[in-house]
Parts: C-alpha cells; sequence; structure tokens
C-alpha cells in the first residue's frame, strides 16, 4: 500500500523481509518503470526507518510476480546466477537488498553480458564478497553443528550464525541422518527445521519442516533434557579430546583460525563436566 499521491515518485522501496518479498519489490519497480529514476533505493521492511526527507512505497508480498521474476533471472544469470542472488540475501547486510537490485538491473541492462563475472563493477563486487562469506559460514555450520539425543529420542542442536544459513545447510542433514529424528533451532533469528524420518518414503528422505514453537527451557538448558545415552557419551567424549590433546603442541592462535571461538560454546569437547574429570586423571 502506498503512502503518497498517485502523483509522487518514492526515493525508497520498502519490500517484506522474505526473498519473495524482495522478488515482489523487483516486478514493482520494473512494473512502474521506476528502474531508471535517479536515487531510488531497495530496502527491508525491517531495516526501515521512517524520513521526512525520503518518499515510499511499501510493497506487499505476491508470489506470482515473485516467482515470475525468478524465472527472468534464471534466464538471464542461470541456476549459479539465482545461487548467488538468494545467498546474497541470507546474508542479511543491511544493504544488501538494494545491492542486489543493482546487479539485477545491470543483468538486464546488459542481457549479453556474463555480469556476475565483472568483478569490476563495485555491486558484483560486494555481492561476490558477500557470497564468500555466506558459502564459508555454510561450510562451518555443516561441519559444527553438534547434536544431542534428548529423553524424547530427538536429536537438537542450537546454532547462532552470522548469516541466516539454515535454509542452505539443511539438505547437507537431511542427506546424512535420514534414519533419525533432528532438529536444528537457530536462536539468533528464532526458527528451526526439524526431521521426521517415519514420513520418508521408500528411499527418498522425508522433508523438512520449519519450526518456531521450541520450549524455551531446551535452548537455555538442554542438559535437562539429555537422554542418558548422551550424558554417557558427552563424558567419554570430552574425556578422549583431553587426552589426545598434546599440551607441548598447543597453538590456540592456529586453533581459533580453524575453529573460531564463536562456535566453542555449542560444541561438546569445548565443555567441561565434572563427570568426565575423572577419564584424565592421572594424565
Amino acid at each position: 500500500m502506498s503512502l503518497l499521491p498517485q502523483s509522487s515518485a518514492p526515493t525508497l522501496i520498502v519490500h517484506e523481509p522474505s526473498f519473495e518479498g524482495w522478488l515482489s519489490a523487483v516486478f514493482y519497480i520494473y512494473e512502474h518503470r521506476l528502474q531508471h529514476q535517479d536515487y531510488l533505493s531497495v530496502v527491508n521492511a525491517e531495516r526501515y526507518t521512517p524520513s521526512l526527507i525520503d518518499t515510499a512505497n511499501y510493497v506487499p508480498l505476491d508470489t506470482d510476480r515473485a516467482q515470475r521474476v525468478v524465472k527472468k533471472l534464471k534466464t538471464l544469470l542461470g541456476s549459479s546466477g539465482m545461487r548467488h542472488i538468494l545467498w546474497g540475501f541470507l546474508s542479511e547486510k543491511d544493504s544488501i537488498s538494494n545491492t542486489l537490485f543493482k546487479v539485477v538491473k545491470y543483468a538486464l541492462d546488459y542481457p549479453q553480458r556474463p555480469v556476475l563475472q565483472d568483478l569490476g563493477n563495485l555491486d558484483v563486487l560486494e555481492l561476490a564478497q558477500t557470497v564468500k562469506s555466506v558459502g564459508r559460514e555454510k561450510h562451518r555450520m555443516e561441519a559444527f553443528v553438534r547434536f544431542e539425543h534428548t529423553q524424547q529420542d530427538v536429536y537438537f542442536a542450537r546454532i547462532e550464525p552470522d548469516f541466516n544459513v539454515l535454509p542452505l545447510i539443511g539438505s547437507h542433514f537431511q542427506k546424512r541422518y535420514q534414519d533419525q529424528h533432528w532438529a536444528i533451532y537457530d536462536i539468533c533469528r528464532g526458527y528451526g527445521i526439524y526431521y521426521d524420518h517415519s514420513l520418508a518414503v521408500g528411499n527418498q528422505p522425508a522433508p523438512l519442516q520449519t519450526i518456531v514453537d521450541v520450549d524455551q527451557q531446551v535452548i537455555r538448558n538442554p542438559s535437562s533434557f539429555h537422554s542418558e545415552q548422551e550424558k554417557r557419551y558427552q563424558q567419554f567424549w570430552q574425556g578422549y579430546f583431553a587426552n589426545i590433546n598434546i599440551k607441548e603442541r598447543k597453538n590456540l592462535r592456529l586453533h581459533k583460525q580453524y575453529l573460531p571461538q564463536r562456535y566453542w560454546k555449542y560444541l561438546t569437547e569445548k565443555q567441561v563436566l565434572p563427570d568426565a574429570e575423572y577419564l584424565t586423571k592421572g594424565r
């Protein structure tokens, strides 16, 4: 719904927070021929602060129009290009909505150019650097996620990634743990994914489900829901980790380079449980 008179042209296009919301905004801009307007900017509604200077149009989510934009962009950029656009959006950077629009506009203005290879364009360069950072975070999440077995026979993991990579890592765990119930919850963003292996059909893995209503006690104090099997496993794993460590070869700087400290609080081997002390005595 527009806040402006029909004759007034907006300088800001404010979209719904989702990726489909951003796609809807791109459609709106071209539908109303605003793409060449000076000072036009696209902004996520969650990051928009009303101003007396700027004039804004709020663009509602329209899934049909969003799909039309996806189809067009796939034609221009291919599947790899669309992956770059999606990963860039999932970075949640303050200016990413506008950067992505500028890249898309560049591609639409010059359909014969491999625009995503043109790192001389500052917007393309920013997108490339952002995608690299998101890819690195995705890789680390796939490596550092630690599941904890609960009394409900669900393997539960908590994460706090820098970027919204949960939509990107689900298929990795979906393929690896097809015979288990598991869930990964993003504490920063308040949602997670859940896999129920009983819904699998034949050799096909079950579909992932989005979860939002998670008991806060599970998030704050998951050890209170640990199964006896999990408690024993953590004790032995911490003992093993302590015993294979060679103090004389300790290199904390290198260790933090490969395993950043912000991940440590969810790694079993980085916790110290009193029950595991007997495993390291005498070393």
